[in-house]
């Protein structure tokens, strides 16, 4: 029994799966008739990303149920108190996080969402579950949301938001991270540059490549 398989979360969870199957920007129009080169310039630019995922914001962008389950199972297991998240869309990621967090004791989840529907979607899913108490769902640019007022020490970061801004998220929130600080970066092959940071130890990082569309990432110290 924990709070991600019970009620009220876990019905929660598998209404909005099957509705974020069901609206995947995949099956849209507007986004089917876009080249694969299109697609991944969109993915990778630093300038185009507020137009581009401006147009996808009645869509959820959700992590994948395999990735959701990963997310609580590190946050348990790590036994996260502070977590800090890019990209919120409707919450899904976030319930999973946040359900880490209330049967970790309590905590922080740092949440920013730059679209003010997707903001209210995410708040009000939040607060069907009964997790609203332990996320702070900070609206604007994330370059600006996060680049002030974090916690003194943060256990686990999910990257999943515009590609293109990994390297500069982390930059903004590396010198708080722990040693031994988790990072889970979706979709993160749009995103070398961060790849690359993330996998020379120099940098102060140990990283793989995890399932087919996530980077795990750990702060060395």
């Amino acid at each position: 029994m924990n709070t991600l398989t019970t009620p009220p979360v876990a019905p929660l969870l598998e209404r909005l799966f099957t509705a974020a199957a069901e609206q995947s920007p995949m099956n849209s129009a507007e986004f089917t008739d876009l080249s694969h080169e299109d697609l991944e310039r969109q993915m990778r630019s630093k300038t185009e990303y507020l137009d581009f995922y401006g147009r996808l914001k009645d869509f959820p962008l959700a992590v994948s149920r395999d990735t959701g389950a990963l997310l609580y199972m590190l946050a348990r297991s790590c036994k996260a108190r502070t977590v800090v998240e890019f990209g919120t869309s409707f919450g899904i990621s976030t319930l999973h996080l946040a359900a880490a967090l209330r049967d970790n004791g309590g905590g922080l989840l740092i949440t920013s969402e730059f679209e003010s529907s997707k903001v209210a979607l995410a708040r009000d899913n939040l607060q069907a579950g009964g997790l609203l108490d332990l996320v702070e769902i900070r609206e604007g640019d994330a370059l600006k949301t996060l680049g002030q007022d974090l916690p003194e020490s943060i256990d686990l970061v999910l990257l999943d938001g515009a590609k293109a801004l990994y390297p500069e998220i982390l930059s903004l929130l590396e010198r708080r991270l722990r040693p031994g600080a988790l990072i889970v970066a979706d979709n993160a092959d749009y995103a070398p540059d961060y790849l690359a940071r993330v996998r020379s130890p120099a940098q102060g990082y140990m990283s793989i490549p995890f399932a087919e569309d996530v980077e795990l990432s750990m702060r060395l110290g």
